[in-house]
């Protein structure tokens, strides 16, 4: 499993005009390749009466299927420009269709490569980027006289707590970054003595919106 990677949080859809020309973006997370083409195939049958529907998706941990679709503009101007701004980006899992309404002006080669470009930076946009970050549940059990030091050292550290049980004990769910995990351990055996019974739980990854991404 890859340590961390970005995606589209869900579906998103933004639509620009260039040279009357209306180009609408939708763009969807997918796992597979069939969800991918179900989500082409939706927008097709929705743009029914659209001039294009060109299309891209990327999938996979090392993006081994990748699939780009002209869907009737002149080979290379719209399905690839819309494969390597996913690329650019560095989205997996994606999935992005670009919907063209022709306006009545040609565009060119080069004006239909910047076009279908910037409409698919529009709408991964609108879906909003994430990072998808794998992380290990650490399970610390206290006692109830060190759980005023350990929360509030945790609230200043790196480690994200996901939940905090009450029983004869504290048990406190953190989320830590995988690999981290002897680092974390020691951390709390020095925050509390030797006090906390630690363990490890499941694996998993933990998102957050990554607006910077550029």
């Amino acid at each position: 499993m890859l340590p961390y990677y970005y995606t589209v949080s869900g579906q998103g859809e933004r639509e620009i005009v260039i040279q009357k020309s209306r180009f609408i973006s939708q763009v969807a997370r997918v796992e597979t390749e069939e969800q991918a083409q179900e989500f082409i195939a939706a927008i097709k049958k929705k743009h029914w009466n659209a001039t294009h529907n060109c299309s891209a998706y990327l999938i996979g941990e090392n993006d081994q299927i990748q699939k780009a679709n002209d869907d009737g503009e002149p080979s290379g101007t719209a399905g690839v420009p819309i494969l390597e701004v996913l690329k650019k980006k560095k989205l997996k899992d994606t999935v992005v269709v670009i919907t063209r309404y022709f306006g009545g002006i040609k565009l060119g080669a080069g004006g239909l490569i910047r076009a279908y470009g910037k409409a698919a930076a529009e709408g991964i946009a609108a879906a909003r980027i994430v990072e998808r970050k794998l992380v290990t549940t650490m399970h610390s059990t206290i006692d109830y006289t060190l759980l005023g030091k350990v929360e509030n050292a945790l609230h200043s550290s790196i480690y994200d707590v996901k939940e905090v049980t009450y029983l004869d004990k504290v048990i406190i769910e953190t989320y830590v970054e995988t690999g981290q995990e002897p680092a974390f351990c020691d951390w709390m055996t020095e925050l509390t003595n030797g006090q906390a019974d630690i363990e490890s739980g499941e694996e998993l990854y933990l998102e957050k919106n990554f607006s910077q991404h550029e």
